[in-house]
């Protein structure tokens, strides 16, 4: 995931067709060589950005040089694109900080997996991760996203959100654009997203 902001004027919320092809130096995304380093965003997908005044999502695709070629990173233009279909997502992720799961101490573990999943309380969830999601459940529906819930997981730390859309690549648009405003609010909190199905290997931590 990466972020550009761009200044634009409109009378009303754009349309995706009213956006322009904008460019960003590829070589340093490690997606081009420095001699030919031009990369095109086009723009797939647009949205409210709730924590902007006048704030619009703008969720791009990355193209060759020529705009009409998907670069090789862009696997959302090989979608088959099916209107009709529905999808649902449940995206697990564990908060980090300091190199370790929230919540777990500088050595060791806390106390055994059973009272964290969809659990409640200081001991359980700590103070910050439940102010993290409710906020981003609330920034998601703002913006549009078919956000369709939360809760605590298995692991101390860990959490997880559900979204459900109809169609192939608005459903992916949501699940990713869900994801960017999930690392971009927790940035304010100095805490990491780690999506990493088991991040702590072989453990008996849950996965």
């Amino acid at each position: 995931l990466r972020g550009k902001t761009l200044v634009k004027e409109f009378d009303a919320f754009p349309q995706l067709e009213q956006l322009p092809l904008w460019g960003f130096d590829g070589s340093s995304t490690m997606q081009a060589e420095g001699s030919s380093s031009d990369c095109v965003l086009k723009p797939v997908a647009v949205y409210p950005d709730p924590e902007r005044k006048n704030g619009v999502l703008v969720l791009c695709e990355v193209m060759m040089p020529d705009a009409k070629t998907p670069h090789a990173s862009n696997t959302r233009a090989s979608i088959a694109d099916d209107d009709g279909a529905w999808f649902g997502f449940e995206q697990e992720y564990f908060f980090y900080q300091n190199g370790r799961p929230l919540g777990f101490p500088e050595a060791g573990f806390p106390a055994p997996q059973g009272p964290y999943y969809c659990g409640v309380g200081f001991g359980n969830v700590g103070d910050i991760a439940r102010k993290i999601v409710e906020e981003h459940l609330d920034i998601c529906l703002a913006a549009g996203i078919n956000h369709e819930g939360i809760n605590a997981e298995v692991a101390k730390g860990q959490w997880e959100f559900q979204v459900f859309g109809k169609g192939s690549r608005k459903a992916a648009d949501e699940i990713w654009l869900a994801r960017y405003l999930l690392q971009r609010l927790t940035e304010k909190y100095g805490i990491d997203v780690e999506y990493h199905c088991k991040p702590l290997g072989d453990t008996d931590w849950n996965g």
